[in-house]
């Protein structure tokens, strides 16, 4: 056969099964129902659907606890690592400072016991204080607010029922989040187009509140209702759009537009960060007041009641609310649109626009957008204006997050960042393993299902491809070292791995190693007797397995049963971390990996880890936000058995580390900071060159007796200066404790020695050189 690609329009616009039951990752909770500005064009009181007047005002706590317990069981049941959860309204801060903290607790407790948890908050700001910022500071829930430019553009529908500008008071408000205590929790600004605002004023005065990211919304309409300015001859919302993408590409894209980001990012083949283009996930789910699960609230513009299921969280689970059948509309993406969208050239970026701005009463949804020739002229125009690079040999990293990493950190963007750059890298090689097998006949069906996977369950398929022991697979294939055999058949296993975890029904063949089927991510089922291959059927909830002679069926991913042993995590503040002791591919660090733990040893590593995690929250507040973000997996490793602690990083491996264990909870967050700061390291001179390539210099450095090429200085260097921040905080936090004083100026003086030799010379390039710079500008802020 045709060697197969993951870029084949062939493969990619196969139909998904109708029987699709997507896992849901985003909760919208409408806590409170009411509003204290009276805004004209809000979808919710101002459009068809009026269902909110049948709703008690504000969520009960009876039924948020109910609502945290139906999240948690789907993301144990559907393995989720992270599902993110948006308090709403109406207004969210009308719930008063008291209950909100009550509903945030309950989240925090049920749902963020079992995955990390991404908790977030839109609101008008109008309510915020300072006691509600440090609220939403401690329980790390990132605040975006609806502001639609200066005070003249926003005076157009932002008002109170009086009549009265709420300008101020959302101003006041975002001066607030600027603050360097409360800028953590500042998630950015929501803005509602309206063609009369000139939209340079309007990005300019977004601009000034300096925020983390900007949401450009096209006001919901339909078929029926158009929006103001459609049909003109010259699409207005592309031109109004467009205008703003010019000059923000000129000023040098100085702060992330989710809009714009994400038509780059399908034009480059990945994912959209905004449901407003690219392929409906069917991933986002709301919960009204009373416990209603509905559509996501754009629907509300389309009819009367158009959001419903039918189902609550008190009658109905979350993969039941999956498997609606406009749930499972939504989930088949590209695979629901009508055949002018299919036939359209752009229409894998702009997805075909929002379901609701589809509607029209006399066909339903099988129409285009009501935006469609907007959506086309935005797309069309971006693509044929490539971004200039924004920095020397910089445009594969976004200028500030290459500046975060750079200073030592890297919040939760920043790592979200490095991570797709590692995912992309293992798609590409993936890819040349296809065109080394071209003719391989199971390697081309496995490469096939994975192009369907990739349009059709895009969460999981990250997931799953993102997993740091994809790529040590991946680089034995293509470079085999040690004797090792080039394992080419498990592709087939990673397309079944994404496939079970969305729930996709797919048939697979697959070979065994060592009579084993390692399903990355999920776990190993082991048949019994000498079996060769087996058939894999993923099914909704798990997985048929047959062989010559048998049969058997995992119905529970997470419960041991016959034959089947599921790779184990820990969640816990905040994190949801693979203790990764099953991997074939997981042993490539210079230490040994250990066999599967024992339920007493994976006991053990539990209430350590736990420990560990709760020192970082302490200990590395600065750095705990981007481990979130970025670790994924961690190894445990043989034991020196003279009782050295041991860690190790492979460079292939990102988001993982191998750790060897420790009874002791803050050596393990030292390791775990040491390790993960060689991750992210690697993973940027992945992308950009910091050390030039013929590079031969030794440099000195105080943790070696001998000198260090620059490359593995540089690495050192970094690595400790995150134990050298971890130690200040303790240091600071233990004022007579002389150990951690002592351990913190042994580190603080090694990294700033190392950086001093690493400035010397031409040693770096140029983008080396800014890097070790931002280092240094760290340091001098430290005692």
């Amino acid at each position: 056969m045709p060697n197969a690609t993951w870029q084949g329009s062939a493969l990619l616009r196969e139909p998904v099964a109708d029987t699709l039951r997507r896992p849901l990752r985003q909760y919208v909770l409408k806590v409170h129902s009411r509003c204290d500005l009276a805004c004209d064009h809000c979808y919710m009181y101002e459009h068809v659907d009026q269902t909110w007047r049948d709703r008690p005002p504000v969520m009960a706590p009876g039924t948020v606890r109910r609502a945290a317990e139906r999240i948690a069981e789907h993301a144990v049941a559907r393995r989720l690592g992270q599902v993110t959860v948006v308090l709403h309204g109406g207004e969210p801060l009308l719930l008063g400072v008291d209950t909100l903290r009550a509903v945030l607790s309950s989240l925090r407790d049920i749902v963020g016991d079992v995955c990390d948890l991404d908790l977030g908050m839109q609101s008008n700001g109008v309510r915020l204080t300072e006691r509600y910022a440090d609220l939403l500071l401690e329980f790390r829930v990132g605040v975006g607010i609806s502001l639609d430019g200066a005070r003249t553009d926003n005076d157009r529908h932002r008002r109170f029922r009086s009549g009265a500008t709420s300008h101020p008071q959302t101003l006041r408000a975002l001066r607030l989040l600027r603050e360097p205590r409360y800028r953590p929790v500042y998630a950015g600004i929501l803005c509602t187009i309206d063609l009369a605002n000139d939209p340079i004023r309007v990005y300019e005065a977004l601009l000034a509140e300096e925020p983390p990211t900007i949401d450009f919304l096209l006001p919901h309409a339909t078929w029926d209702r158009p929006p103001p300015g459609h049909g003109a001859p010259v699409p207005a919302y592309a031109a109004w759009l467009s205008a703003v993408h010019d000059r923000w590409a000129g000023d040098g894209r100085p702060v992330p537009i989710r809009l714009f980001d994400s038509i780059r990012s399908l034009q480059l083949g990945g994912p959209s960060f905004t449901e407003a283009v690219g392929p409906d996930a069917g991933g986002l789910v709301v919960v009204e007041t009373d416990g209603a699960w509905e559509q996501p609230d754009s629907m509300k513009t389309t009819r009367h009641g158009a959001g419903a299921t039918g189902m609550t969280v008190f009658t109905h689970s979350a993969d039941e609310v999956a498997g609606h059948p406009a749930m499972r509309r939504r989930a088949a993406g590209l695979a629901a649109l009508g055949p002018v969208c299919q036939a359209c050239p752009v229409v894998r970026q702009c997805g075909g626009g929002l379901v609701a701005h589809r509607y029209r009463a006399a066909t339903g949804f099988a129409n285009p957008s009501v935006y469609c020739a907007d959506l086309k002229g935005l797309v069309t125009s971006m693509n044929e204006h490539p971004y200039a690079p924004q920095h020397e040999d910089l445009d594969d990293l976004p200028q500030d997050v290459f500046d975060q990493v750079a200073a030592g950190y890297g919040d939760a963007r920043a790592i979200a960042v490095l991570r797709e750059s590692q995912f992309t890298i293992n798609r590409v090689l993936v890819s040349e393993i296809g065109h080394k097998l071209t003719g391989d006949p199971e390697f081309g069906a496995a490469l096939a299902v994975l192009g369907r996977l990739e349009s059709a369950a895009p969460a999981e398929f990250l997931e799953v491809l993102g997993h740091p022991f994809v790529r040590p697979w991946v680089v034995t294939c293509l470079d085999p070292a040690d004797g090792r055999v080039p394992e080419w058949d498990r592709a087939a296993a990673l397309a079944a791995a994404v496939a079970i975890r969305a729930g996709t029904p797919v048939e697979l063949v697959v070979r065994l190693r060592d009579g084993r089927l390692h399903l990355p991510t999920l776990g190993t089922f082991t048949p019994p007797g000498d079996v060769g291959a087996v058939v894999v059927t993923a099914a909704a909830q798990g997985f048929l397995v047959r062989w010559d002679g048998g049969a058997a069926e995992v119905a529970d991913l997470a419960a041991d049963s016959p034959g089947w042993q599921p790779t184990r995590s820990i969640a816990t503040h905040g994190f949801r971390i693979t203790l990764e002791d099953d991997d074939p591919y997981r042993d490539c660090h210079v230490i040994p990996a250990v066999p599967r733990l024992s339920p007493a040893e994976f006991a053990g590593w539990s209430v350590t880890l736990t420990a560990a995690l709760d020192s970082l929250d302490r200990d590395a507040p600065a750095q705990v936000a981007g481990l979130r973000a970025g670790l994924r997996a961690i190894t445990p490793l043989a034991v020196d058995p003279g009782g050295s602690l041991g860690s190790a990083t492979s460079r292939h491996a990102f988001g993982g580390i191998g750790v060897a264990y420790t009874p002791d909870p803050e050596a393990l967050a030292e390791l775990i900071v040491h390790e993960f700061q060689h991750s992210k390291l690697g993973a940027v001179l992945d992308v950009i060159e910091l050390v030039p390539a013929a590079a031969d210099d030794l440099v000195p450095v105080g943790w070696r007796d001998e000198d260090r090429p620059i490359e593995l200085a540089l690495q050192g260097t970094y690595a400790h200066l995150g134990v050298a921040d971890l130690w200040r905080h303790r240091a600071e936090r233990r004022p007579d404790d002389e150990v951690a004083a002592a351990a913190y100026r042994k580190y603080r003086d090694w990294t700033t020695e190392a950086i001093a030799h690493l400035r010397t010379g031409d040693r770096l390039t140029a983008n080396g050189t800014r890097f070790v710079g931002r280092l240094a500008e760290t340091m001098t802020t430290w005692p």
